[in-house]
């Protein structure tokens, strides 16, 4: 594959700018219409709001939330809501787009759209994200809706704050819809095989990718940074299907261990050592830094975003990258890897597996029948490979990395929602 990327001289400070970036080349290599492309290049709906909570020492503290809606061509908006220091506008905007192209890719009935508070969930107590989780949902009671814009865990969010919120925008609404809200716990209509659909979509992933490159699984080494939801479950089940694992890492610590890292010790350890990595004893600890680079065939980014960039894509030795988080690479990065024949899945379609089976999830909401996690995992792992399939298709004839294919690939979907439902 010959590649087209974007122009690596041209700094990109903001997030939403390096989507742009990428949606530009992609739109004009695909012939996408420029009034197709100037819908896309805005996106429909921003709302930021002050969140006046109590804190336990009785003093009120504000917090800024935001939701942007990029998209609804294809049907309501999804996406999920985040909860971190870092959250604002320029984030949220880029995120949404992200997850209009996420949701086209995986072939779902849905637009894209993000969410956020900014704060520390870790420095705060159980009643504080709480009463936080629940004046969001007051805030957001004409946003969200089961038919409008339904929302999902996220960085620093899981089920609990999904079922806090779930129960406020009930109660303001006077009904029980528990599709509005997805990744909820089981018990109150979340959906089997949820937890690990992202790290299972990023298996899938990789595998497809193998098949394709004549590699076999057990016969590949494998570096996964980051080890929360999406790292740990795309670690456990690549190494269930033989991949070697020699390097892990969070926000602690990172390891490597070129004879294979146990997996599931890794996942005891930190399950019971506050779910992080520090002091684990199963690898050598290394810098974080050098996690990335290490000696590896396979890299999977499973954290934070823009953490491959033009000063270590020349390092990394991996032969495929398949994209857990979301932005982990920046577009001055892209050309780097694609000199250096490195094969990347990128994160609108490797980590689609959380919203694919957010949809099933709302699905079964709205059926109000239920699958099990075998049906569940069935559907998923089809969806993905239909989903890789036609992106690396798209990547053979426009002749273009898979990122660039990516888009083309969502591009192309969308293209006909706007046309189909016009302007006015």
């Amino acid at each position: 594959m010959s590649t087209h990327t974007v122009n690596a001289t041209q700094a990109h400070d903001s997030m939403f700018d390096a989507v742009l970036a990428r949606l530009d080349v992609a739109a004009k290599l695909m012939n996408l219409s420029d009034e197709v492309l100037q819908v896309l290049r805005n996106p429909s709906k921003q709302v930021k709001v002050s969140l006046p909570i109590m804190m336990d020492n009785g003093k009120i503290q504000v917090f800024e939330g935001y939701r942007t809606v990029h998209s609804t061509h294809l049907g309501p908006s999804k996406g999920g809501i985040r909860y971190a220091m870092d959250v604002n506008a320029d984030e949220v905007m880029a995120l949404a787009a992200w997850m209009s192209f996420k949701c086209a890719v995986a072939n779902l009935p849905y637009g894209g759209a993000k969410g956020g508070i900014k704060c520390e969930p870790r420095n705060m107590s159980v009643g504080e994200l709480e009463r936080l989780s629940r004046a969001y949902a007051v805030s957001m009671k004409d946003v969200f809706g089961v038919n409008r814009d339904i929302p999902a865990p996220d960085m620093g969010t899981s089920g609990r704050e999904m079922a806090w919120i779930l129960d406020e925008f009930n109660k303001i609404n006077g009904e029980d819809s528990p599709g509005v809200i997805t990744g909820k716990p089981i018990a109150i209509g979340g959906s089997l095989g949820r937890d690990a659909a992202t790290g299972r979509g990023v298996m899938v992933n990789t595998l497809a990718a193998l098949k394709k490159m004549n590699l076999k699984a057990n016969e590949v080494t494998a570096v996964v940074q980051g080890f929360g939801n999406v790292g740990s479950h795309a670690a456990r089940l690549l190494s269930e299907k033989g991949v070697k694992i020699v390097g892990i890492g969070d926000h602690t610590a990172s390891f490597y261990n070129e004879k294979g890292i146990d997996i599931a010790a890794a996942i005891d350890f930190a399950a019971k050592n506050n779910r992080v990595l520090k002091g684990f004893k199963g690898a050598t600890e290394i810098k974080a830094e050098e996690l990335l680079t290490s000696k590896c065939d396979v890299l999977v980014p499973a954290a934070l975003q823009n953490v491959i960039t033009e000063e270590n894509a020349g390092k990394i030795q991996a032969k495929l990258i398949v994209e857990g988080a979301n932005g982990p690479t920046t577009p001055e990065a892209d050309p780097i890897l694609n000199d250096k024949k490195i094969i990347c899945v990128p994160d609108i379609l490797a980590n689609s597996g959380g919203v694919t089976v957010s949809y099933f999830e709302w699905v079964q909401n709205k059926a109000g029948y239920y699958w099990t996690e075998e049906e569940v995992n069935t559907k998923h792992d089809l969806k993905m490979e239909i989903a890789f399939e036609a992106v690396w298709n798209n990547a053979t004839q426009f002749k273009t990395g898979m990122r660039i294919a990516a888009y083309i690939t969502a591009l192309q979907k969308i293209e006909q929602g706007v046309k189909l439902k016009g302007a006015y």
